[in-house]
């Protein structure tokens, strides 16, 4: 009988110190005992817009994994629950319901995409919960929402971009090219609106479907019209597309593409008809060529190094969105003791915030915080950027 009970006693003894183990190894324990602060992400991980949201992802959980080594935010370990949407608004609607409603999560970083993220903001609004969205379009943040914030670059600085190169080159009649959802609808009311103001005539304004695959219709009727310069405006594949069809028609006039394809992807898809095409990026895709007095260059180069080395893939811009957007999130949740409208307003008053898509400065009548100087012009030479001058 003794025996029986010394070995139940033994048993429980282990038993005991497998559990105090598992603690040991959750995200939820920290020396402090404190509950950790749970993430919401919504990405498209996989699908058509997976260029999008695999870095988005992978950037997301390599900060919180940084942070938690760190010690975490006052004691509190942070605890990303992440959900895929793969683009699909209805998908990211449920990975947002179920984030706000049985997660419990505190603030919410993502979708990827401007249709994904107009899908949730009602329910963000609602619910009066912190969320930084990794999409560019200007409709998420104009009008201001006190609970949304952005950190893609606004498609009115990207068109001013590109609108200056242009009119450096001294072209004035252009036609462009739309993606016809709220992304491609975002940029080409830039596109239509600037012109004016950079002297340029838009010959043509055509749409294309997120899912064609021949363009050459379009072109076609462009052609016509003989524009100087096309401007493309949308997120891989369509705009690989058009470049595609651009070749085949021998058609030999420059092509100008949106920050929604700068990745290398574009590249990859679009093979060799991607040489000559110019677009603005953040400077995470030419970090190497910046001069060392730029702010940026340093955090540029070791958000290159610690994402190369822990995934063994090339970075993007994309995945910065989420970079920045989780680091200013976790500065404004020191001494916030998880309170929602302490984190709020503490994202409201960043200022020289310091990340990979740009310099921050947000205010209550802004809550993107970059200006111009978020862009470069780079050029698509021999299969790789070369920063255009």
């Amino acid at each position: 009988m003794m025996s029986v009970n010394r070995n139940h006693s033994i048993m429980m003894i282990l038993s005991f110190i497998a559990i105090v183990c598992l603690m040991a190894a959750s995200p939820a324990f920290s020396e402090s005992g404190k509950q950790p602060y749970k993430i919401g992400g919504i990405f498209a991980v996989t699908g058509p817009a997976s260029f999008l949201g695999d870095p988005e992802k992978k950037s997301m959980e390599m900060i919180i994994e940084q942070i938690n080594s760190n010690g975490g935010i006052d004691g509190h370990m942070l605890e990303a629950v992440i959900y895929d949407t793969e683009g699909d608004p209805s998908k990211a609607v449920m990975g947002a319901n179920k984030l706000i409603n049985k997660d419990n999560v505190i603030a919410i970083v993502g979708p990827s995409a401007t249709p994904t993220t107009l899908a949730v903001m009602p329910m963000i609004q609602k619910a009066k919960i912190p969320f930084i969205s990794c999409a560019a379009g200007n409709k998420i943040v104009q009008p201001i929402d006190p609970w949304v914030f952005k950190t893609a670059q606004s498609d009115i600085q990207a068109v001013a971009t590109i609108y200056e190169t242009l009119k450096s080159k001294g072209i004035k009649k252009i036609g462009i090219i739309s993606v016809d959802n709220a992304f491609g609808e975002s940029g080409k009311e830039q596109l239509l609106s600037q012109a004016p103001d950079f002297g340029l005539t838009v010959t043509k304004s055509e749409t294309f479907g997120a899912k064609d695959t021949d363009m050459t219709a379009q072109l076609t009727k462009m052609r016509q019209d003989n524009p100087e310069a096309i401007v493309c405006w949308g997120t891989n594949p369509g705009p690989a597309v058009l470049a595609k069809n651009m070749q085949q028609l021998d058609l030999n006039i420059p092509l100008y593409q949106s920050h929604g394809v700068a990745s290398p992807k574009f590249i990859e898809l679009a093979g060799s008809a991607a040489e000559g095409i110019m677009l603005p990026t953040g400077k995470i895709l030419v970090a190497g060529l910046l001069p060392d007095t730029d702010p940026q260059k340093k955090i540029l180069n070791a958000y290159t190094t610690e994402y190369e080395k822990k995934y063994g893939s090339s970075v993007s811009g994309f995945g910065g969105y989420a970079y920045d957007a989780v680091n200013i999130l976790a500065a404004a949740l020191k001494n916030s003791n998880g309170d929602k409208e302490k984190i709020r307003e503490a994202i409201e008053n960043t200022k020289g915030y310091v990340g990979i898509s740009g310099v921050f400065n947000f205010s209550k009548t802004d809550h993107n915080g970059l200006g111009p100087d978020a862009f470069v012009m780079v050029k698509i030479k021999n299969g790789t950027w070369e920063l255009l001058q």
